[in-house]
């Protein structure tokens, strides 16, 4: 008879067995088929922990853009949240497999793949799959970490309010126009900086003593802002931007009636253009003609988007339960999607989650137009003049005739104005649908 003392560390406690062996090579076969933890060994088990973690994005200037996502346990599954100010945007594909973590996003084609390090961190790659190419930056996430930035000094200002903010890339002299727009709580600080095509979402952070610290991250978005507070002004600013080395200087003034132009002034219908009169496939390869039946003497929406666009994730968000709750009126809505490649298949692949997560039952097409391509306009929908920002949305009367163009979206990250652009949005159906066909 053979006795075998071994330890095994199984969840989270110490014991010590005797095992009495008969020695024959039959058992000794088995003894040796064994957990390796048998002999003295233990196999190590990683586990992605519940609760909420810090995590950065390391550039190569050193400007980390830091964010924070919250790990939950369901249906013996990984759930993850990533959190920006008050949105949580749901990731649940993450799988766990050995030392290895892969995390999916669910939007935008990126993905992160790590590996747990000692005291159950995470390290590895935020992956970006682009039409022609991968791009990467290095990654890693800290367990039960809750703060964003590290408050070194109580803040010395409040960026309360509204701010006009012009950007400048370095080595150029002309700039862009934003309305930054802030709501600071003691040291913390939530809002957006709103642009002519949209907005650019929850952006959450600090005020460190004299300096103002933003980020945001969503998969597409990965945003750096850091300016000095002084009194009504915001001086000295960077605004880092993604995986490579891209930044613009930024300056702010406050001022509470800083406004940008008239969403309905950057597009609007030809002179004397006439009907839209497109043809393209949906997701599933069916032709989808505005001509079609289903739209006669209809109110429509057009949105022109991209499953690649942040706010149009926003605006598809907002119009796919909108629809279901409308479209008995006699309205109908059309997605026009221009995607990083004229490949079908792959822009098939890159609409499916984007539509399946918001549950859209209303057709969405493919042009075949890349975001890119200059005559994009010309190509799908020359009624209009030129699209410049996504999403831009089309109100077709039941004549069929352009209306309206409203260039970029406010989204839920913009507070007031979402809810006045929701407001607009009904006022204008429900005159449209109130006029005889």
């Amino acid at each position: 008879m053979l006795k075998l003392l071994y330890s095994t560390n199984i969840v989270g406690y110490l014991t010590n067995t005797t095992i009495d062996v008969n020695f024959n090579m039959k058992k000794i076969w088995l003894l040796l088929c064994l957990p390796a933890f048998i002999f003295g060994t233990q196999l190590e088990k990683w586990d992605l922990e519940p609760g909420v973690w810090q995590a950065s994005l390391h550039r190569k200037d050193g400007a980390d853009i830091v964010f924070n996502f919250e790990v939950k346990d369901s249906a013996r599954k990984k759930l993850i949240y990533v959190l920006n100010a008050n949105d949580r945007l749901l990731v649940d594909d993450v799988k766990v497999q050995g030392d290895s973590v892969f995390i999916k996003m669910p939007f935008f084609d990126s993905e992160f793949r790590a590996s747990f390090t000692k005291g159950g961190q995470i390290q590895g790659s935020w992956i970006r799959h682009l039409a022609d190419r991968d791009v990467s930056i290095p990654f890693t996430a800290a367990h039960n970490v809750k703060q964003r930035f590290e408050q070194h000094t109580p803040a010395k200002g409040n960026v309360t309010g509204r701010w006009s903010t012009w950007f400048t890339s370095p080595g150029k002299s002309d700039s862009s126009f934003a309305v930054g727009e802030f709501r600071q709580q003691g040291n913390t600080v939530h809002g957006t900086f709103l642009t002519s095509t949209g907005d650019y979402r929850f952006l959450e952070g600090i005020v460190d003593g004299d300096t103002l610290k933003l980020s945001t991250f969503d998969g597409s978005h990965a945003y750096y802002f850091t300016a000095l507070v002084k009194d009504n002004f915001l001086e000295n600013g960077v605004f880092y931007a993604g995986i490579g080395d891209g930044k613009e200087e930024w300056t702010a003034v406050k001022d509470d009636k800083a406004a940008l132009p008239d969403e309905t002034s950057l597009a609007a219908a030809k002179p004397g253009s006439g009907r839209p009169n497109f043809s393209f496939p949906d997701i599933n390869g069916k032709k989808v003609s505005f001509s079609d039946k289903r739209f006669e003497n209809k109110v429509v929406v057009i949105t022109i988007m991209g499953s690649w666009c942040p706010n149009c994730m926003d605006e598809t968000g907002f119009l796919s339960e909108w629809y279901k709750s409308n479209k008995a009126r006699g309205v109908e809505v059309i997605g026009l999607s221009y995607e990083r490649t004229t490949d079908f298949a792959k822009s098939q692949k890159a609409l499916q989650g984007f539509l399946k997560r918001f549950d859209v039952n209303y057709p969405v097409l493919i042009t075949g137009v890349t975001v890119s391509d200059p005559e994009r306009t010309e190509k799908t929908i020359p009624q209009i003049t030129k699209i410049k920002g996504f999403p831009t949305t089309i109100f077709i009367d039941k004549k069929g005739n352009v209306r309206e163009v409203h260039t970029g979206f406010s989204g839920p990250g913009t507070g007031e104005h979402y809810e006045t652009f929701k407001k607009d949005f009904n006022n204008l159906v429900n005159s449209l649908l109130e006029e005889k066909s």
